[in-house]
């Protein structure tokens, strides 16, 4: 869900641990930890995506699924899910790359990512996502045939790299629509997922590295499930972790249709339009900035827009606030107040 006022949505793709049955049942040759692993993440995603609905929909304080601990939250559960895919490229393709599953999957996941783009097109024009974390795995498995058989400390040398790109390299030359999803914009795009390659490469070449590392000193022997499995818990969990994507591609219009028809019942608390677009504010603002400034900042604008009486004449769409020159003096005003109280504002990347 991306990242500013909606969530940093944790759409999964099935990195293939190894070749799957035809019938979708657990493999012989699939470490069982892994699909579990992958599982638990599953539950992780939908519980986030679930607070989204919540915020969404207007039962909890707006901008809450995107700012804070729930921020934190949706970053490593999309992080884990993209160490995963590189865990798993490492050992689906040893010793040697399996071209017609690895082409199967990617067929899978780009068509997925592209049903992904058109249908948030169409329901968030402005914020569709163009690049989430399935147009990322996608992406990053590629790039990482390149370093299948590099030496382990070569790609831990680049993951580090990739993880601090966004502090060093970011230039209003990745500002341009065409290099959005490199991850370098001075300025963030809109997006309700957006999972740029920079700095989330990082994040799957330490997963290929991990399982490198794995390979070599523990020596995995394909084995029939383990104890991970024995429990009806475990075998749940291992079974959606063997079915991730079409779980992801499921899960969320589920949960919306849920809390909709929920709200038709016990209709959602009537939100203060002014403490709405602070908190609205704080959390696009927040998204790739020091969430102190942001606060600072937010405050602030909302104060002006009061005093100005420029807040119901925005609220209502009267305003572009693209054009105006009274909002970009306000914006002025309250980026000076914000750093003069102390906030540096840098960039945090993502």
């Amino acid at each position: 869900m991306t990242d500013q006022q909606t969530p940093i949505s944790t759409e999964q793709a099935p990195a293939a641990t190894t070749m799957p049955p035809a019938d979708g049942a657990a493999s012989p040759r699939r470490l069982p930890w892994l699909d579990v692993a992958r599982g638990v993440a599953l539950i992780a995603m939908a519980v986030y995506h679930f607070s989204w609905d919540l915020d969404f929909f207007g039962y909890i304080p707006q901008g809450t699924a995107a700012t804070g601990g729930f921020r934190i939250f949706a970053r490593l559960i999309a992080g884990s899910f993209i160490f995963l895919a590189g865990f798993s490229l490492v050992l689906g393709h040893r010793p040697a790359i399996r071209w017609r599953p690895f082409w199967i999957r990617m067929a899978k996941i780009a068509a997925a990512a592209l049903a992904i783009t058109v249908a948030t097109y169409f329901i968030f024009p402005s914020a569709f996502i163009f690049f989430g974390i399935l147009h990322l795995i996608a992406t990053a498995s590629l790039l990482g045939l390149v370093f299948l058989r590099l030496p382990v400390v070569v790609i831990l040398a680049c993951s580090a790299a990739a993880f601090a790109a966004p502090h060093f390299l970011r230039s209003a030359l990745f500002d341009l629509p065409a290099l959005w999803w490199v991850g370098l914009s001075v300025t963030p795009p809109r997006s309700n997922d957006y999972v740029p390659l920079l700095p989330w490469f990082g994040a799957f070449l330490l997963g290929m590295a991990a399982a490198r590392l794995y390979a070599r000193f523990v020596k995995a022997k394909p084995a029939a499930p383990g104890r991970l499995v024995d429990s009806r818990a475990g075998a749940l969990l291992a079974k959606a972790g063997r079915h991730s994507l079409p779980i992801y591609l499921a899960h969320q219009p589920i949960l919306i249709a849920l809390v909709y028809l929920a709200s038709l019942v016990v209709p959602p608390p009537a939100p203060d339009p002014v403490a709405s677009y602070g908190r609205s504010c704080v959390a696009a603002c927040s998204a790739d900035t020091d969430q102190a400034f942001c606060q600072a900042f937010c405050a602030c604008t909302v104060e002006q827009l009061v005093q100005r009486k420029l807040f119901e004449p925005l609220n209502r769409g009267e305003i572009n606030v693209n054009t105006d020159a009274r909002i970009a003096d306000i914006s002025q005003q309250c980026t000076a107040a914000a750093f003069s109280a102390g906030q540096p504002g840098e960039q945090a990347g993502e």
